[in-house]
């Protein structure tokens, strides 16, 4: 089959999808590139064209071509026997959206399916499941109780029930702070919870060829201004991400357990990463990413790396996956 990296989409996320493809050619250089534009419009790149864009996370890519729309390159991927490697990350990207296009073509692709990848999206519904297999989670705080919530708790942190984790993020350390949430709700549904202190913690889960699932180091994240998002993520360079984390082996090993759990209950596929914050009354659930970054400077990468896995040998087996799990489908 010939591999293609699938990059972009008409997210906000699509800033860092490209540095994820980048970082993805750079072990896949044999593999085509195509695009995803905002306007709904897929590309072909070269690679000179996206390896000479050198400030993806701050500046938009332009392909600078004609493209097709989605549904006819996802038909010409399906007449050209391709394999998509999803270099992609939120929205319609990871919402199961792109995945059920694709499974009813039967093109086969990196990563969890539609089902699980809306699922795990939905960081109300992640939480439920994540609950049933035995993850503490933090309960959720409806709008109408934001005042008496911030009242008992004395801090919040509300953030987009279905959107990536770098984005729209609101600490509510006071009572102006209200107002802004009830503002950003009025557009999007909001997960409101207590704000549980802690030190944040990420951990992969990795399938393999052979059919065995297996937690990758845990990592702990020191943000450079007190905050994980998209600026301490991606722009400030004092921001410390820990790998294997700074944990007690009792802590290590419950943060795997528990970032398998969750990907088993969101039966997601391939790999996933989880969230959690390691606080002083245990490990509290925060999301699942069903197609985490993998950026050169990406949390997923460095786990491979500290587990003794090169980065493209983990994609060829993604794809080896990806090809199995489609055969089956069909």
């Amino acid at each position: 089959m010939r591999t293609t990296i699938l990059f972009g989409g008409t997210n906000k996320e699509r800033l860092v999808s490209v540095a994820s493809a980048q970082a993805l050619h750079r072990a896949l250089p044999e593999a085509d590139l195509w695009f995803w534009d905002v306007a709904d419009t897929v590309h072909d790149v070269s690679s000179k064209a996206l390896l000479e864009h050198s400030r993806p996370f701050e500046d938009e890519f332009k392909p600078g071509n004609r493209g097709l729309s989605l549904e006819a390159a996802l038909d010409k991927a399906k007449s050209e026997d391709r394999v998509l490697v999803l270099g992609l990350h939120g929205g319609r990207a990871e919402n199961g959206e792109l995945q059920a296009m694709c499974e009813l073509r039967g093109i086969p692709f990196t990563g969890s399916g539609s089902a699980s990848s809306n699922l795990a999206f939905d960081k109300v519904a992640a939480k439920r499941f994540a609950a049933y297999a035995g993850v503490a989670a933090p309960a959720g705080v409806a709008l109408e109780n934001l005042d008496a919530a911030f009242a008992e708790y004395g801090r919040l942190i509300a953030k987009p029930a279905r959107d990536g984790s770098s984005y729209g993020l609101i600490f509510v350390n006071a009572k102006q702070d209200l107002v802004a949430v009830r503002n950003a709700a009025k557009t999007e549904e909001y997960l409101i919870e207590p704000f549980v202190p802690g030190v944040e913690a990420t951990c992969g889960v990795l399938e393999r060829p052979d059919g065995s699932v297996l937690s990758l180091p845990p990592i702990e994240i020191v943000p450079a201004e007190g905050a994980f998002d998209y600026t301490a993520k991606y722009l400030l360079k004092s921001t410390q991400e820990i790998c294997p984390g700074r944990f007690s082996p009792e802590i290590s090993t419950a943060l795997m357990d528990q970032a398998l759990r969750a990907h088993r209950a969101l039966s997601c596929s391939g790999y996933s990463r989880t969230d959690f914050i390691v606080s002083a009354k245990g490990l509290v659930y925060l999301e699942t990413n069903t197609l985490p970054g993998l950026t050169a400077a990406s949390l997923y990468p460095k786990a491979l790396k500290a587990q003794g896995i090169e980065f493209p040998d983990f994609l060829r087996d993604q794809i080896a996956l990806a090809e199995r799990r489609n055969r089956e489908r069909v």
